[in-house]
């Protein structure tokens, strides 16, 4: 109204207003209405319809400041007149997206995408899979076979039912716990053994340490142990992978650690600007090594740090393989139609060490650590769901086991067994020609073994 008033016309036409619905025929008329006994030396204004429209433009004038916006770059920004700070956090947390309760029953009026008899079967069998191949290598280095292994226990749902909602055409940067990925789509326990053992059979020639695995064939990356440097390197791919027209994403998997790196925010602001088909799915587990999450952050998890990065995110029940199933199956869906980056939180718990190289019960309870083992195991909970829907039996369970676990031993003594490879990878698959300076580093560690034999291993071809 205020910018109505603030030319001369359209004041004489709130004074005709005026006039007519408070009866003031005119100023003189207005006039007698005004009190006979002022003070000898008051002023009185000739036309009080005016000086009230006056007033009403000054405050409406002033509140239309106040509505004002500034055209920033970005967008509009409006103004307030009030000293206001935002919040640190909501006082309610993000809820988490479950479809299954900690007994494996379907939740009412839960919506999930639907899982065919064949998937569901799939998803069981291979989580179980991963379960048994985790406790025959972690055994294996224990004896002393192994020099380093890290396990997925606990977070079996992850790795499994995110891969069954994702395309194989989609590629996969992994941390170093998602193996169950490779596992569905088709890497053999001969290969997961083969790279663990680092034998010629590896398809990194044993220049990685165990549980880095790689396979080109099936759109997985190496693993970097470096954390959180596979983040800003999926968005990339995910960039390019829309440039191409490719109906396919990227994929990002990083513990809850990866996001206090300075990587996690470049890659999200990167992804946002860019508008990435990527999904980055965070495994917050509890902990990071040693590190718990309250000693890392102090927001709500790290679902909310997608929403300052303008990034569209959930929070899921990661522990739930149904929830999982279906939030990644939707992020995929939205990040590949409307080309947009998408956070997904996965709440769950590190039911092993953190490696062979951890004793977790040093800085947390082996309670603790039984309790979410038993009240809210993914294997489970997803079994019980499976066996309502009558696609899975006691047999079956027994007759998976029995073969997966010959099927590992197998796998391993066939590993250690075949032959390493040649010492000459160790300075080969970078350059086309070597330079002069990596060529005088393979003559001094070939002269360093000629002189200490005893100190290098005698299988090793050189």
């Amino acid at each position: 109204m205020a910018h109505l008033l603030k030319s001369s016309s359209s004041k004489s036409t709130l004074l005709n207003i005026f006039r007519h619905n408070l009866i003031f025929g005119s100023p003189n008329h207005a006039s007698r209405h005004l009190p006979h006994n002022l003070p000898h030396n008051t002023r009185i204004s000739p036309n009080p319809i005016t000086r009230l429209c006056n007033t009403m433009v000054d405050t409406l004038s002033h509140e239309d400041t106040n509505r004002q916006v500034m055209d920033f770059p970005g967008g509009k920004v409006s103004f307030t007149p009030e000293i206001q700070f935002i919040p640190e956090s909501n006082e309610d947390r993000v809820p988490c997206y479950r479809v299954l309760d900690d007994n494996g029953q379907q939740l009412t009026n839960s919506q999930f995408v639907p899982v065919s008899e064949e998937i569901a079967v799939k998803m069981y069998s291979d989580m179980v899979t991963l379960q048994i191949m985790d406790n025959i290598f972690y055994e294996a280095q224990r004896q002393g076979r192994l020099s380093f292994y890290a396990t997925a226990f606990g977070e079996e749902a992850i790795n499994i039912a995110s891969a069954a909602a994702l395309s194989p055409h989609d590629v996969i940067f992994p941390q170093y716990r998602e193996p169950g990925v490779l596992l569905w789509r088709g890497f053999t326990l001969q290969e997961f053994a083969n790279q663990c053992f680092g034998n010629k059979a590896d398809y990194g020639k044993g220049r990685q340490m165990p549980v880095h695995y790689g396979s080109n064939k099936l759109n997985y990356f190496t693993v970097s142990a470096t954390i959180a440097t596979q983040l800003p390197n999926a968005v990339g791919a995910a960039y390019s992978l829309k440039m191409d027209g490719k109906d396919a994403c990227a994929v990002t998997f990083f513990g809850d650690g990866g996001s206090s790196e300075g990587d996690f925010h470049a890659a999200l602001n990167f992804a946002a600007v860019m508008e990435a088909p990527v999904l980055f799915i965070c495994r917050n587990n509890g902990w990071a090594i040693s590190t718990p999450t309250s000693d890392q952050f102090r927001s709500d998890g790290v679902v909310v740090k997608g929403r300052a990065y303008g990034i569209r995110s959930i929070r899921v029940d990661g522990n739930d393989a149904l929830a999982m199933y279906s939030a990644v199956h939707e992020a995929r869906e939205m990040a590949v139609r409307e080309h947009r980056p998408i956070l997904i939180e996965a709440l769950t718990y590190r039911v092993g060490h953190h490696s062979t190289s951890d004793d977790s019960t040093r800085y947390r309870s082996a309670d603790e650590i039984e309790w979410w083992n038993k009240a809210r195991n993914p294997l489970s909970r997803f079994r019980t769901w499976v066996e309502s829907n009558s696609w899975w039996s006691d047999e079956a369970e027994s007759d998976l086991r029995s073969r997966i676990k010959k099927e590992m031993l197998e796998a391993i003594r066939v590993a250690e067994k075949t032959e390493k490879p040649n010492l000459n990878h160790m300075f080969s698959d970078v350059y086309d020609v070597p330079p002069l300076n990596l060529r005088e580093q393979e003559l001094l560690v070939r002269k360093t073994i000629k002189s200490h034999p005893q100190d290098y291993p005698s299988d090793v071809p050189l």
